[in-house]
Formats: structure tokens, C-alpha cells, sequence
């Protein structure tokens, strides 16, 4: 299964324009079956959803997961989930994280035809110690719920590496946060964008999806990876 995380800040693109056209035909290009997209509201006001449903639907064959509260929002904090097709399971949990900044994350299981597994979707803070109170609360939130293969991916807003990096206490269930250099788009040199997985051997293939269309069309480039839902699951809280 195809799976993939896009910061579309806003639909703004490198060339100033705001096309959320463009962001379609590049999740077109990505063909995934799973996407966790981040900024997809507008930030003040009624939190509008900046990307159409029926060309979501027509031209990348994806269905957005409602997570708004505002009528016309697509987003929780900015986080939205997109699918190829309807999903036969779906149950969602939405988190407000901790932080200077509002910030939340999306959990949700799913069934999509090869089996269940878990997303957790976010978007971190821009401040460290941000950053390392919202990985908590997403690790405490994960071993509190029970054993499924989870993907965690967004916009970690992390590029340190090791002990400096708030992702490390993620490493112990989840392996290494592999850094792929996905901001900015047009020159990538910072490993912002993440996608991880519960147990190890569930992620494969990762990769920057680095297009002509997609260096243009948001600051961030996708990161896009497989994920093989055959991995075995074992007890969340014994390998903790």
C-alpha cells in the first residue's frame, strides 16, 4: 500500500500563486492509497478547506476523511486524511498537542481492504521544546491504545539528528526517523517532513517525491513510502 505525507502550505506555491489544482495533479503523480496532508485550511476565520472534494475525487480518485468541525473545514489543526476509495472500517480520534502554538494530531484505523492498521497524523511545533512535549503525547497516546500496525507520518517540523532531535523517543518502538531532505522544495535541504511505522519492517520505500510540478506547487516536496501490512504485531506495552 502506497502511503504518503504533503505539507501543501495553503496551496501557496514557490511561485507565490495559490492553485490547489496543483496540488491534485501532484497527488495524481504520487497515486497513493493513503495521504496525510498538513495546512489544508485556511489558518484565520472560518477555517475554510482549501482543496475541492469532487476534484480530489475526479482527478486523484482520492476521498477526503471529514475531520473539521467547521462546516466548509477540511482539517483538525490543518491535518487532513485523503483515501482512494471508501474505507470498510474507519474510527478517528482527534488530539489538541501541547505547545505554545495550537496544534493537534489525527488517529485514526482504518481498513482499506488489505487489513487494519492505525494513522497517526500531525503537524509539530516550530519550537524544540514544543516538539519534544508533542512527541510524548503522541508515544503515550500510541502505547494506550491496543497493539495495531501504525504508520505516523507529517510534518515533524524536525531536523536534528540523535540525542538533538525530539523524534528520538519515538526510536525505540518505531526505529529511526529516517531523514529525507523534503524543505525547501525547490532546493531540498531540510528532513521536516516524516513517515515512521509500529513494528519495524511495516515502512519501505521511502522516498521524496521530487517532480517538476511538485517543487513548484508547496515549500514542501512529499514523502512518500510502502507499507506492507504483513509485519508482524507483537505486545505494544513488552516492547516499550
Amino acid at each position: 500500500m502506497r502511503v504518503a505525507s504533503y505539507n501543501i502550505h495553503k496551496c501557496r506555491g514557490t511561485d507565490g500563486q495559490v492553485r490547489p489544482d496543483r496540488i491534485v495533479q501532484v497527488l495524481k503523480e504520487i497515486g497513493p492509497q493513503l495521504v496525510a496532508l498538513q495546512e489544508v485550511d485556511h489558518r484565520f476565520g472560518q477555517r475554510i478547506g482549501l482543496l475541492d472534494p469532487v476534484e480530489l475525487k475526479r482527478e486523484a480518485g482520492l476521498h477526503l476523511l471529514a475531520q473539521s468541525d467547521a462546516p466548509e473545514g477540511h482539517g483538525w489543526h490543518g491535518n487532513a486524511l485523503l483515501v482512494a476509495g471508501e474505507p470498510t472500517h474507519y474510527r478517528r480520534l482527534r488530539l489538541r498537542l501541547p505547545g505554545i502554538e495550537p496544534r493537534g494530531a489525527i488517529i485514526s484505523e482504518l481498513d482499506l481492504g488489505e487489513g487494519q492498521f492505525r494513522v497517526i497524523a500531525a503537524h509539530f511545533g516550530l519550537l524544540r521544546r514544543s516538539r519534544v512535549s508533542q512527541a510524548n503525547a503522541l508515544l503515550a497516546a500510541f502505547k494506550d491504545l491496543p497493539p495495531m500496525p501504525t504508520i505516523l507520518l507529517g510534518d515533524l517540523n524536525e531536523w536534528r539528528r540523535k540525542r538533538r532531535s525530539a523524534l528520538n523517543v519515538f526510536e525505540p518502538l518505531f526505529g529511526e526517523a529516517h531523514p529525507l531532505p523534503s524543505f525547501p522544495s525547490r532546493r531540498p535541504i531540510f528532513p521536516l517532513d516524516r513517515i515512521i511505522g509500529w513494528p519495524r519492517g511495516l515502512i519501505n520505500d521511502l522516498a521524496v517525491h521530487n517532480t517538476p510540478l511538485a517543487r513548484k506547487a508547496s515549500d514542501h516536496l512529499p514523502l512518500v513510502a510502502r507499507i506492507d501490512l504483513s509485519a508482524r504485531v507483537g505486545d505494544v506495552r513488552s516492547a516499550a
